[in-house]
């Protein structure tokens, strides 16, 4: 059963340590990093000189395969990393102790106020191409990875103890159990969260390849090259065509790849009685009837896992314990020699990072605190916002699949249409009310920050046994009855993983939504985000530090401080049992 009636409201059991060491490494590790980006983004070419953007219909499809490959090489590394960082996370203690710290850290880094610095680093040990396309990668891959690591660790500390207990019994190996046991029960989030990451990868795909600082032009050719120099030319029809082939790439990803993907593992959903209307895919249907696909089954597929589960089968097998682990090894010396280099290295960059830190004026530093405390309100309101919208919308589509195959696709397209080619409309609007410019700023954050939740939800929504909602039917629960002890403790988990990926969506929406120009006109509101928008365009290194580091500190402390203690509630809770 699942342990869904004993209420969302209890007792919190004794919480773990918030802080330890291991903060202050990672910290200290963060803030050495982000030191060496700017101090070789000092020392840039002064002129770079980026390509020629052809606005003819002709050169779309090839733009459209040149963005679509930068965004599935951005993908295929958040899987892979996602899958082994999460695995170490939510199975060793030790590494947890580093690692969760880590990505609270990670996932609050505002990527679009460090592109300049990723960009200009880059380009000073790079070739200025591939510097470009390699920023563009790393830039998507932040923007995708941190919600696949957040769901995937939520799923591997919320297996049902029965089915860790039958997979300790009959002896799997790791590659059997994560094969057998981990990936399927992870399905179905993974599934809906890729689709997320997605379509928050074209907002950061279109950032990425239409970027300029001064006279150094880091354009890519892509989509978004295209849309925005059809927009400075004002050629409206170029601008049309644009958004129609990103529209028809995102509608064709949809019908070729996600949907089928989504009907072929709603045969992981861990219930015993079928789904009366399980997801469908005119895709996948054709796929199955084809004889070519059998064959590549017959003769590809299936001698291919077969070799792989000969070779790995005999890999030694993990602790499956929470928090277990291997047992003690020696470290050997050498290792010893590694960790004292790379702690003085960590003491030297920290120091270094102080000295220029301490170059920021006082009145600067007050600047940032008001601006924290400012955008900090900004991300509570958008957030509070998408929880009232998301979780009823939510569990319809996710507990509906009729509905589910109207609204899904065009969730998919809206949430992948990037929110600041509506900005400039919405701007027109708000402007002309009172405080205007913060309601903007609201907007724009809950854009940015609502499809996490959304997605997140109908992936837990659609999780639910099909067994406990006949349950529910049969107690004749009322509507409130039903939300209380079924929906929402079975959604509980996706939610916490939904609001922590969009918090950190938001903060980082903050850079856009805070500093804007419109019109030839700059206009910005208080908040750490604009501050740190109006460092990057004046090229004021040592603000863009101070700001950045505080952010990062900010969402660190709400993550470790609220987040990760309703994580640990929805972990011993509410869980399938």
């Amino acid at each position: 059963m699942l342990n869904l009636f004993s209420g969302i409201f209890k007792t919190q059991q004794p919480a773990q340590r918030t802080f330890g060491w291991a903060d202050g490494i990672v910290l200290a590790l963060v803030v050495v990093v982000i030191y060496a980006g700017v101090r070789l983004a000092i020392d840039t070419p002064a002129e770079i000189e980026g390509p020629s953007i052809s606005l003819a219909p002709e050169v779309l499809p090839y733009y459209a395969v040149r963005s679509v490959g930068r965004m599935a090489a951005a993908y295929v590394l958040s899987l892979g990393f996602a899958l082994v960082y999460g695995r170490v996370a939510a199975y060793h203690h030790w590494a947890e102790q580093v690692l969760m710290p880590l990505l609270d850290v990670l996932q609050s880094v505002p990527i679009l106020s460090f592109l300049p610095v990723v960009l200009l680093s880059l380009s000073a040990v790079l070739p200025q191409g591939v510097a470009a396309e390699v920023a563009s990668i790393v830039l998507i891959f932040t923007s995708q990875v941190w919600n696949l690591v957040f769901v995937w660790y939520q799923s591997l500390t919320t297996i049902p103890g029965e089915l860790n207990e039958a997979a300790t019994t009959f002896r799997f190996s790791t590659w059997m159990r994560f094969r057998t046991l981990e990936l399927p029960f992870a399905a179905i989030g993974l599934l809906w969260n890729s689709m997320m990451s997605w379509a928050g990868g074209w907002f950061f795909l279109m950032a990425a390849e239409i970027f300029t600082v001064g006279e150094k032009d880091f354009r890519l050719l892509g989509l978004g090259a295209y849309l925005q120099e059809a927009a400075n030319q004002e050629d409206y029809r170029a601008i049309g065509m644009g958004i129609a082939a990103l529209v028809l790439v995102i509608v064709l990803l949809d019908q070729l790849v996600w949907r089928p993907l989504l009907a072929w593992a709603d045969r992981f959903k861990l219930e015993m009685t079928e789904s009366d209307n399980p997801p469908t895919s005119w895709f996948y249907d054709v796929l199955r009837a084809a004889h070519i696909t059998n064959w590549l089954d017959g003769r590809v597929r299936q001698p291919l896992m077969r070799g792989l589960d000969a070779l790995l089968v005999r890999t030694p097998q993990t602790s499956v314990t929470r928090n277990g682990t291997n047992g003690r090894q020696r470290r050997p010396w050498f290792a010893y020699l590694v960790l004292a280099a790379v702690g003085l290295g960590l003491v030297y960059g920290v120091a270094q990072t102080g000295q220029m830190l301490a170059e920021v004026p006082a009145a600067q530093w007050s600047n940032i605190a008001t601006g924290v405390a400012a955008t900090l309100l900004r991300v509570m309101i958008a957030l509070v916002i998408a929880l009232a919208w998301t979780i009823p919308v939510g569990v319809l589509i996710g507990t509906n699949p009729r509905i589910a195959a109207v609204l899904q696709p065009v969730v998919q397209i809206t949430a992948s249409i990037p929110a600041t080619a509506l900005f400039p409309v919405l701007l027109l609007v708000v402007l002309q009310l009172p405080a205007g410019l913060n309601i903007a700023a609201v907007v724009l954050m809950l854009m940015g920050t609502q499809w996490y939740l959304l997605f997140n939800i109908i992936a837990g929504a659609t999780a639910i046994p099909q067994e406990l909602k006949f349950t529910s039917t049969l107690l004749r629960l009322n509507r409130w009855e039903r939300w209380r002890t079924l929906l929402l403790p079975a959604l509980f988990p996706y939610i916490i993983t939904g609001a922590i990926t969009a918090s950190g969506g938001a903060w980082n929406a903050s850079i856009v939504a805070e500093y804007f120009q419109l019109g030839g006109k700059t206009h910005q509101v208080t908040g750490v985000g604009a501050l740190i928008a109006d460092a990057t365009a004046e090229g004021d290194f040592h603000l863009l530090l101070a700001a950045t580091l505080s952010m990062i500190l900010t969402v660190v402390l709400i993550n470790r401080l609220f987040w990760r203690r309703l994580y640990r509630r929805a972990e011993e809770q509410y869980r399938m049992e």
